[in-house]
């Protein structure tokens, strides 16, 4: 038995020759819910950096960060032969193509340029952007689910789906659906809880430690279902690509979060 998977038109919207995709949508939301949710918690503390002005600037910024790190996140760690084969195919980003560890460093390359230019420490910065990240990662996974696309390993299980892109048409994990949980909801619930219970206005860097960690290892756990590209396959010891890009993501989050926890607030400022 197998749940029909629903098939969703990824067009949301055609006008004439103009089609508006589900898939651009997701990023849009996540910028805007994510830009509005991160200047309202900077609006918390009155008088210190990032304000919400800030944001209002760094909107760009991070757009910037997200296109052009994830578009060439996915040239260079996943199909670099492909594209540079057909160098033309690297700005086609309408046909789809974007790596989230590609985006996570174009975007952490946003904040470090942006604070400098505005001369406060990047990791105030990168601590409020942290905590608002999984919503566009959720509205991501829920994109990729409508597009029938990125799909889990061949199972048995109940809510099993044959994905209509699926060239062997077997019953396959919905591990986008999976993903969204795990890198959406799940990570945006222990921001919350990090940003009620920990000191983090005193400790920079504790919130993106914790980001990353916790992003990391539901990276790693949602590959345990997800079909690896058929481009890759798998690594040695049966790993994937997307656990070997968030391995230095967890290194680096611990790093973080046991550099704020050591120093004294004052030290941090």
């Amino acid at each position: 038995m197998v749940l029909p998977y629903p098939a969703i038109d990824p067009v949301a919207l055609e006008i004439g020759p103009i089609a508006i995709r589900w898939y651009a949508l997701a990023y849009l939301a996540g910028i805007l819910l994510g830009w509005r949710m991160a200047a309202r918690l900077a609006a918390q503390r009155p008088g210190s950096r990032p304000t919400p002005e800030d944001f209002d600037d760094f909107l760009v910024w991070a757009v910037l960060g997200v296109v052009l790190g994830g578009r060439l996140g996915m040239v260079l760690f996943y199909q670099p032969s492909t594209y540079l084969a057909d160098p033309i195919q690297i700005v086609q980003v309408w046909k789809g193509g974007m790596s989230f560890h590609g985006g996570c460093l174009g975007v952490l390359i946003a904040i470090w340029g942006f604070s400098w230019r505005r001369g406060f420490n990047p990791l105030r910065l990168g601590d409020i952007v942290a905590t608002v990240a999984p919503v566009g990662l959720f509205f991501g996974r829920i994109a990729n689910f409508i597009n029938g696309e990125l799909w889990g390993r061949p199972s048995d299980v109940s809510w099993a789906m044959i994905f209509p892109h699926d060239p062997m048409q077997v019953p396959r994990h919905p591990s986008q659906l999976y993903q969204a949980g795990l890198e959406g909801i799940a990570l945006f619930v222990l921001m919350q809880w990090a940003v009620r219970h920990g000191d983090w206005r005193d400790r920079p860097g504790l919130l993106g430690g914790v980001f990353l960690i916790g992003y990391a290892m539901a990276r790693i756990i949602g590959e345990l279902f997800r079909e690896p590209d058929s481009y890759l396959g798998f690594f040695s010891a049966g790993t994937t690509m997307g656990q070997l890009l968030s391995i230095p993501m967890l290194l680096i989050g611990v790093v973080l979060v046991v550099r704020a926890n050591r120093r004294a607030p004052a030290q941090l400022a």
